[in-house]
């Protein structure tokens, strides 16, 4: 089972990006799935969550407003995505996709067993 994430790099402060996840091995189309992301020197903290219709979503503080997360339930696979807009250097970081074991999730990393390798996103001012 992996969960591949791609879509980082580097933008200019008040750019977008979209990175997106894709699973393989098996579906997670009963399954919340979520980003995290991780800083230099910080631990990793919760961004966004979505349950897994899609109809549900829950957003950290600091990127509410400004990120969408958003998910593709197809027959075989899942694809998750997450639209940053407005970024700012503070969002630097490893920015990880997750599904959960539960069909609804927010915040609690330990809701989530499954985790892709990450991909970096570099904001500069």
């Amino acid at each position: 089972v992996q969960l591949q994430a791609s879509g980082g790099g580097l933008v200019q402060a008040g750019g977008s990006l979209r990175l997106s996840c894709a699973a393989s091995g098996r579906t997670f189309s009963n399954n919340a799935m979520g980003w995290f992301r991780q800083a230099p020197g910080k631990e990793r903290e919760f961004v966004a969550a979505i349950n897994w219709r899609g109809e549900s979503t829950y957003y950290a503080d600091s990127v509410k407003g400004r990120f969408t997360i958003s998910r593709d339930n197809a027959k075989n696979t899942v694809n998750l995505y997450l639209q940053m807009n407005s970024l700012k250097p503070e969002d630097t970081a490893v920015y990880y996709c997750a599904a959960s074991r539960r069909s609804y999730s927010g915040s609690y990393q330990y809701d989530y067993n499954s985790w892709g390798q990450g991909t970096l996103v570099t904001v500069s001012s």
